[in-house]
């Protein structure tokens, strides 16, 4: 904690401490300074100088974003140094740099897809003369080509840099740049080529002019159009927070929410742009099976067939829920098959061996926010640039600011941070600390060491073996003690953990995922419930009676014999727990399409089918029969079971970042840039 310092601000003495800057310092003292360049997370440029303010006595203004309180002297008399934000002074320098950046800048504003919510626009119309002096031609910048995503026109361009430090602090691919000299300076990528950040929207959201704008929602709607809804991420586990904007009955985008604890201001690109695969491909209406054929039908026969199914053998019946499910949905169906006396349920479609030993054994304990804390991180199996880019970003700042050193157990992969490769599979893990020195040695260290584990390690015929090496590991290294928990699981599916919270695994007798398809080849398992779960090979499901539940035409309704059109995410209100298990509301934005209806609905309207009603009408009733476990401090070599573990490298189970769920697979804009990423891929070997 730095000192406190005295500074007077437009005639109010504050104190404040004495690494804050200029403009930070006015600001707490009421004052309202413009910038451009200037951004909380990114490094200080000082290249706009919007932000001058007048130092009493100074010879001339000062960028308040670049000088701190620490550089000012007290006055002659001993009292605090003087800042103006209102002076004449300070008038007249703002009214100059205005005027300097429009002088190249187009007037395009009435067709420009940045109107209306463009910093330069508003602080035109509050710190600008109101006219320019200047009659010479503007120049013209040529466009550049940054990937499907990103549409630029360069022209517009001030040049604050903040694009090519978020690319490059941030993000941690180093593609962007500055390159020339005065009139001819211009952002350019270095090679010509599009950008490979999972992270490369937030430009986007950074750019104060119309520079850089998002190519696919370009001139599809203007702001004031828009109506604004808080929602929730179900693109991976991090549970970004996200903000829907809608016209009628469409989505037309998605933008990133202000979280400290998790997403800080970022989203990543599949969050960003997946909008226009809710549109596609989607489940509006029921469908059953006849002479092998999906015939529409209505929502009465559609239930009856189902009803009609459940109503048999309990032993022969089954239920996997999905990754984006949201867990009202997963609690209405856990009950209609608890009620049915069904226990070969589960949340777990990838075959993870987590869940069954406490909270703490299948979430993320230090907090997504603890990683800013950590000075050793050990990633076993996971590749969390692919499965989680925003917390990845978190790990690459750990790196960046706090020096925090990284391991990694399983593929040798471009993470954007440098770290020690100890390995590729379990064989690593038992090793781990019996040489001298290196990574090991650091690691057990180490004041908050913290290990990471994915379901690249997880996800395998052996992973409660793995779970409980990674766990003897963790106890040896310190990971866990009473005021650092350390010991971290990364899922890789939004649904995962409220899945897990509220016990949607085999019951007593029952079977989990493996046994539930391997009852489906065998003809023992009958009938199999799939709620939104597309992400498996269907084939193995054999001869059984398949009813999917779910938003759109993948995998799961393509082998069903009876659809249930559900809801998006966006379409319904519903929790969702993140990895770290913290559950969040994400809010409903438009209604479902055609016939489909929120999936509780469905499932409550099923028990009366079955003669097995559910006990809530409404959705606050169902969400008050919610409980979750308790997280409590505990040992970790106790996880997971004993036994040998497989050789084998760990794989992460995300191969291609942008094609991970039915909803990403049905946007135009994720396969352009899946396409586009094995383009570069290729051209690179």
């Amino acid at each position: 904690m730095s000192e406190l310092r005295k500074v007077n601000i437009n005639g109010k003495e504050i104190e404040v401490p004495g690494h804050y800057t200029l403009m930070q310092a006015c600001e707490e003292a009421g004052a309202e300074i413009p910038r451009f360049c200037y951004h909380e997370r990114l490094s200080v440029a000082g290249n706009c100088r919007m932000c001058l303010v007048e130092w009493v006595g100074a010879p001339k203004p000062m960028a308040s974003c670049a000088m701190s309180v620490n550089d000012l002297r007290p006055n002659r008399d001993g009292t605090p140094a003087n800042i103006r934000t209102d002076s004449e002074v300070v008038k007249k320098a703002r009214e100059g740099v205005m005027e300097f950046l429009l002088i190249n800048h187009p007037l395009d504003c009435p067709i420009c897809d940045q109107g209306g919510e463009c910093d330069l626009q508003d602080q035109a119309m509050g710190y600008g003369r109101g006219r320019s002096r200047f009659h010479e031609p503007k120049r013209a910048v040529e466009e550049k080509n940054m990937g499907p995503l990103v549409k630029t026109n360069m022209t517009r361009c001030i040049q604050c840099t903040r694009c090519v430090r978020f690319i490059t602090e941030v993000a941690g691919v180093e593609e962007l740049g500055l390159i020339n000299r005065g009139e001819n300076a211009e952002i350019t990528t270095y090679l010509q080529a599009n950008l490979t950040s999972e992270l490369s929207g937030n430009v986007i959201d950074l750019c104060p002019v119309g520079a850089l704008t998002s190519r696919p929602y370009a001139f599809h709607a203007r702001p004031w159009e828009l109506r604004k809804f808080e929602s929730v991420d179900v693109m991976d586990a991090v549970g970004s927070n996200i903000r829907v904007d809608v016209r009628g009955p469409e989505v037309m985008r998605f933008l990133p929410r202000l979280n400290d604890d998790i997403n800080e201001e970022w989203i990543s690109d599949k969050t960003r742009f997946v909008w226009d695969g809710l549109k596609r491909q989607r489940l509006d209406r029921p469908y059953v099976r006849k002479d092998g054929k999906l015939v529409e039908t209505n929502w009465g026969e559609a239930l009856d067939v189902v009803a009609r199914r459940l109503q048999g053998d309990p032993e022969r019946i089954a239920a996997i829920a999905g990754d984006l499910c949201d867990m009202e949905s997963m609690k209405a169906l856990k009950d209609l098959m608890d009620a049915l006396g069904v226990a070969s349920l589960d949340c777990r479609q990838d075959g993870a061996a987590i869940g069954g030993q406490g909270r703490e054994g299948y979430i993320f304990n230090s907090t997504i926010a603890g990683i800013d804390k950590a000075d050793a991180i050990l990633l076993i199996g996971t590749n969390p640039r692919l499965e989680a880019p925003v917390l990845n970003a978190r790990i690459r700042g750990a790196w960046l600011n706090g020096e925090a050193e990284i391991g990694v157990i399983g593929e040798a992969a471009d993470l954007t941070y440098p770290y020690e490769h100890l390995g590729t599979g379990p064989e690593a893990i038992t090793g781990f600390g019996k040489g001298r020195g290196g990574f090991a040695a650091r690691f057990k260290k180490a004041r908050n060491p913290m290990v990471i584990i994915g379901m690249g390690a997880l996800a395998r015929p052996d992973g409660a073996q793995v779970l409980r090496a990674a766990g003897k590991l963790a106890a040896a290294m310190n990971v866990v003690r009473e005021d650092w928990n350390g010991f971290n699981v990364l899922h890789t599916a939004a649904a995962r953990v409220g899945g897990l919270d509220m016990g949607f695994v085999p019951g007593e007798g029952g079977r989990d995922f493996a046994g539930i398809l391997d009852g489906a080849q065998q003809g023992d398992v009958e009938t199999v419930y799939l709620l939104g779960a597309d992400e498996f090979d269907m084939a193995q499901l054999g001869d059984a009676f398949v009813i999917y539940q779910g938003s759109h035409g993948d995998a799961g309704a393509h082998r069903a014999d009876v659809i249930l059109p559900g809801a998006a995410y966006t379409e319904k209100d519903g929790l969702y727990t993140n990895t770290e298990g913290r559950m969040q509301e994400g809010l409903k934005a438009v209604f479902p399409p055609g016939k489909a209806r929120e999936d509780w609905a469905i499932i409550r309207a099923l028990s009366e089918h079955v003669q097995r009603t559910l006990p809530y009408d409404d959705l606050e009733a169902l969400r008050k029969t919610i409980r979750r476990p308790d997280a409590r401090l505990f040992d970790p070599a106790k996880l997971g079971k004993a036994g040998k573990m497989r050789a084998g490298a760990f794989a992460s189970p995300v191969r291609d970042f942008y094609l991970t769920n039915p909803i990403a697979r049905a946007s135009v804009t994720m396969a352009e840039c899946a396409a586009s990423a094995a383009g570069l891929k290729q051209a690179a070997e």
